[in-house]
């Protein structure tokens, strides 16, 4: 069977599509990550890389040291994102809820340039948890996030346990009972 050039590139340009607003979890015993990739994530069941950011929204500075002993959800989001704004107002709700109980949210944006109103994109869809900007993504660079958004829930020890790729609607619920089951 002959395959055009040109039906190659739709094929890949199509996948990649997919793949960014593909959305799934893994979880430490059952490393599979939904979406276009598929496949385990490679930092399911392993300590979560450092990292470390001035909040741009007022928050402090924020490092994964400082937050050691605490469930973490990690969030690499962009502004150009859409599924971005739909996932910051469902975050916050579960900052809101969990917070007291050890929870910390915070948001990694993989915008290009630090000059993207970063802060006004976090108001305009809620998000109240730090939020920084990952410098020549050099963050990224350690956390492989696949997709934008792309979440990381880290247990109390530092272990990444769940991984999410992209963002669908409901995808909160599954997100909570993966924190609640870390608590």
């Amino acid at each position: 069977m002959k395959t055009s050039f040109c039906g190659l590139v739709f094929a890949a340009v199509f996948a990649s599509a997919l793949g960014a607003c593909g959305g799934g979890s893994a979880e430490g015993g059952d490393p599979k990550v939904g979406g276009a990739e598929g496949g385990a994530h490679p930092l399911v069941g392993s300590p979560a890389p450092e990292f470390g950011f001035a909040s741009v929204n007022g928050q402090g500075k924020v490092s994964a040291k400082e937050l050691q002993g605490k469930v973490v959800l990690v969030d690499f989001w962009a502004t150009w994102c859409e599924p971005c704004k739909k996932s910051f107002p469902k975050l916050q709700g579960l900052n809101v809820k969990y917070k007291a109980s050890g929870v910390e949210i915070v948001g990694i944006s993989e915008d290009d340039e630090k000059g993207t109103d970063l802060a006004g994109f976090g108001n305009t869809y809620g998000a109240k948890f730090p939020l920084g900007w990952d410098d020549g993504k050099k963050i990224a660079e350690k956390w492989q996030p696949k997709s934008m958004p792309s979440s990381f829930i880290v247990d109390r020890k530092g272990v990444v346990r769940f991984v999410h790729l992209g963002y669908h609607d409901g995808e909160e619920d599954e997100i909570e009972k993966e924190i609640k089951s870390l608590l």
